[in-house]
């Protein structure tokens, strides 16, 4: 696939990875419809680092825990951006909760944005995507690999995203490819103090942490590097699987 000229979707692109997804497309030669929900100030932010890339960008708000909402996105970049050759599902929560303390209604938030939505927006997308041979990028997590005690909900939805993955990379197939990029230790949350970092940065084979721009190559690798990988995920940790 060339980026050149190509137009992309990408969820929770105001803020952290979706954010320098955006950008990182943009300078590729992508256009860009950006998704967001909570982060209006970053999603300004994105929309001019793309025009300074010299490429469009258009700002497209929805709340993808509703399905009908995230259903109907794909359309709205079509139209936006007068096609849809890119779909790259970012947007995701990530909440610390003990397992005791989990309940129907953070579980649900969870599953509602991490998982179902990927699947609705990607959905919504098949059409635009089947007529230009397009490519979807889902981010997943390397907690869909390893349990964190912390993190289940987040863990058991990314799992999810790995199997959606795949699942749809069968179903979709030859038309359109389905990859997955699965980072680590990339951007940490925003509350874990210096000890938490380094412990982390320290535990991790390759003795650091990651940044954004790893994801973004990950990315750019599955959408332009190659048109023979569908059904993949590609882990970007640092090495902290095998650690």
């Amino acid at each position: 696939m060339r980026l050149e000229g190509a137009a992309a979707l990408v969820t929770g692109a105001g803020t952290r990875i979706g954010q320098a997804i955006a950008i990182g497309l943009a300078r590729s030669g992508c256009d860009v419809a950006i998704h967001y929900h909570g982060s209006a100030q970053g999603a300004e932010e994105t929309a001019r680092a793309v025009r300074a890339a010299g490429r469009r960008a258009e700002l497209l708000p929805a709340d993808l825990a509703d399905a009908a909402a995230a259903r109907g996105l794909a359309d709205k970049a079509a139209r936006a951006l007068k096609r849809l050759d890119v779909v790259v599902n970012s947007a995701a929560i990530m909440t610390r909760e003990p397992v005791e303390a989990v309940t129907p209604e953070s579980w649900d938030a969870t599953f509602d944005l991490n998982l179902r939505a990927m699947f609705f927006v990607s959905q919504g997308a098949i059409p635009h995507l089947r007529r230009a041979k397009g490519k979807i990028v889902n981010l997943a997590d390397i907690a869909g690999m390893e349990p964190w005690p912390a993190y289940v909900p987040h863990c058991v939805s990314k799992a999810g995203v790995i199997m959606l993955t795949k699942g749809l990379a069968r179903a979709l197939a030859p038309d359109i490819a389905v990859n997955a990029v699965a980072p680590g230790a990339v951007l940490l949350p925003e509350q874990w103090d210096d000890e938490a970092r380094n412990h982390v940065r320290d535990t991790t084979p390759l003795q650091r942490l990651g940044s954004p721009d790893d994801v973004v190559a990950a990315v750019r690798f599955l959408l332009a590097g190659t048109d023979y990988a569908t059904g993949t995920v590609l882990v970007i940790d640092g090495g902290r699987l095998i650690r």
